[in-house]
């Protein structure tokens, strides 16, 4: 059974707007943290495509399966991280614009930890 978080929607008000800050700010990060592999990754083939074929046979380059988790690790979670924080920023914004300050309001168990 998973617990239900109820609060008066009053008593969650103040807490929203940082809380709303802080999750788009980490967005913001998981969204650097992107832009900056994929920049890497672009300098790295670059360079590799700029070598001599002589020089490209010594040097090699990164596996496949190194470059799969590599995309997993710095792509695939931080989309996901992404998905989950926007979901969570709509759920917020919902609770502030479509509640009354006396609507028990359902809210996330992360809210909750902000609360106490």
């Amino acid at each position: 059974m998973i617990p239900v978080n109820k609060r008066k929607a009053a008593e969650v008000y103040p807490f929203l707007e940082n809380y709303m800050a802080r999750k788009e700010e980490q967005i913001a990060e998981n969204e650097q943290i992107i832009e900056r592999y994929e920049k890497k990754r672009h300098m790295e083939e670059r360079s590799y495509q700029s070598m001599s074929p002589l020089r490209r046979m010594f040097t090699g380059k990164k596996p496949d399966h190194h470059l799969a988790v590599e995309y997993i690790h710095y792509v695939k979670r931080p989309m996901q991280q992404i998905r989950q924080l926007r979901a969570e920023l709509e759920n917020a914004r919902l609770i502030m614009n479509n509640s009354n300050p006396s609507d028990l309001v359902t809210i996330s168990d992360d809210l909750e930890k902000e609360l106490i």
